[in-house]
């Protein structure tokens, strides 16, 4: 099922023949690809961090919709750059550009290139729940409180 998005490009350099609009880059693909939107290569230093543009603001007009922006699988084996807080949660009430929060694992310097893919950009339901405290909780289950490890490796 394919649904329309609001898209509105608040840097010129996107959408030319530099820097293509975010698309997916296969019929079965789960996410599309976001884009460095710079005029100039950025340097990222090991165990550095910076916040790179993309030239792209969104407006899903429903608060059941999330856009998740994750790493791209082979930035992060080649390269060791991921998006730095694991993934990023843009909202549906925000209107301003995505901007992507890289990190660099590795031990060498990485230049993002001009129109580099950077990151994934995929579209999510939501589901808001409210908070019920209680002293003890309705139902038990095998596992309990176990975590980290309980249920062993194999």
């Amino acid at each position: 099922m394919s649904r329309k998005i609001e898209t509105r490009i608040v840097n010129p350099l996107l959408g030319t023949d530099a820097i293509p609009l975010p698309d997916y880059a296969t019929s079965g693909s789960a996410a599309m690809d976001l884009r460095a939107c710079v005029a100039a290569a950025l340097p990222l230093a090991p165990g550095e961090r910076i916040l790179v543009p993309t030239g792209l603001a969104l407006n899903m007009m429903d608060p059941g919709l999330v856009a998740i922006v994750a790493s791209r699988s082979g930035l992060s084996l080649k390269h060791g750059i991921r998006v730095a807080q694991g993934i990023g949660v843009i909202d549906a009430d925000y209107h301003g550009e995505i901007k992507v929060l890289l990190t660099n694992d590795s031990e060498q310097a990485y230049m993002i290139q001009p129109g580099e893919r950077i990151a994934q950009l995929m579209f999510q339901p939501v589901v808001q729940v409210s908070l019920h405290l209680v002293d003890a909780f309705s139902t038990e289950t095998e596992r309990g409180a176990g975590g980290f490890g309980s249920t062993g490796r194999h």
